[in-house]
């Protein structure tokens, strides 16, 4: 799919990922739609950012928990854009033990309403208009779903936001059978990005420096995520991965492979390695028990 003269929702688009992801569509081309709700000052400089780069694009202040304005924000797409192309379906509040403590109901709600229900109402009441267009759904997870509240990341990942995160996939399972043939759709699995769960964050900065070391060395490749790595897999599953639906991309520098570390070689034992060397080991395992 080329991203020009396309129409994207971008949800969570007051900051941080889906900030940048949706200038980013609407700098390649695209007509951008992208949500808010809270964070005002970071919102305004989002809409202002957004204005500069044509008046075919919306900012649109919307709850996402509450089904009937996603139905609204739909109807107005439909009105005024006649389908939809693209949906980044950024939307959660993942809870840090860190910063909230233990759970309040409050909290348990906010992060499956957004996590889970708003995704799930999002997708369903744009789908008529995705398949209008032969659009491309694209969830955002993240790897909480597969560590939990585990080691180093427990300070970071509330049980509920893990087990939410881990649901998502469900979600892209059953909607690429529901989408195709017109529709693809796939997920992006966030490690520790610095904007979500990392530097850039509130939790970030009430981690001990032992406690971030101890994150950071999770990761194989030795930092957090940025927003342009998120950024560069939307655009290759938009332009490039036309074969590929209910799939999920891993974009976690190798957090979730960290938690494993591979041992070194043993040197072995030196009459085994000797008779393998004369051609007599192929039944060396089961002398070895006799």
């Amino acid at each position: 799919m080329d991203i020009s003269g396309k129409t994207a929702l971008v949800l969570g688009g007051g900051k941080g990922i889906g900030r940048e992801t949706g200038l980013a569509l609407a700098r390649a081309g695209a007509t951008v739609i992208m949500t808010f709700f809270d964070w005002p000052e970071e919102s305004a400089v989002m809409r202002k950012e957004l204005a500069e780069l044509g008046e075919e694009h919306l900012a649109i202040k919307v709850d996402l928990r509450q089904p009937e304005e996603i139905e609204s924000l739909a109807q107005t797409i439909a009105q005024r854009y006649g389908g939809l192309d693209i949906l980044i379906n950024n939307i959660e509040r993942g809870g840090m033990p860190v910063l909230h403590g233990p759970y309040l109901p409050e909290q348990w709600d906010l992060e499956m309403e957004t996590t889970l229900k708003a995704k799930w109402w999002t997708f369903n009441h744009h789908l008529p208009l995705l398949k209008k267009r032969g659009g491309v759904v694209i969830n955002v997870s993240l790897v909480a779903g597969i560590v939990g509240r585990s080691g180093p990341a427990g300070l970071i990942f509330n049980d509920g936001y893990a087990a939410a995160n881990r649901a998502v996939s469900s979600f892209t399972e059953t909607w690429a059978r529901i989408g195709a043939p017109e529709v693809r759709v796939n997920e992006i699995m966030l490690g520790v990005f610095d904007s979500r769960h990392g530097e850039k964050t509130r939790g970030w900065g009430l981690l001990r420096e032992e406690e971030r070391q101890a994150i950071r060395k999770q990761i194989l490749l030795g930092r957090s995520g940025r927003d342009e790595d998120f950024i560069k897999a939307v655009f290759f599953l938009i332009r490039e991965a036309d074969y590929m639906t209910g799939s999920v991309i891993r974009l976690d520098g190798g957090f979730v492979l960290g938690h494993s570390q591979v041992p070194p070689l043993p040197s072995g034992n030196q009459e085994v390695r000797d008779e393998v060397a004369r051609g007599g080991g192929c039944d060396l395992g089961e002398r070895s028990r006799t």
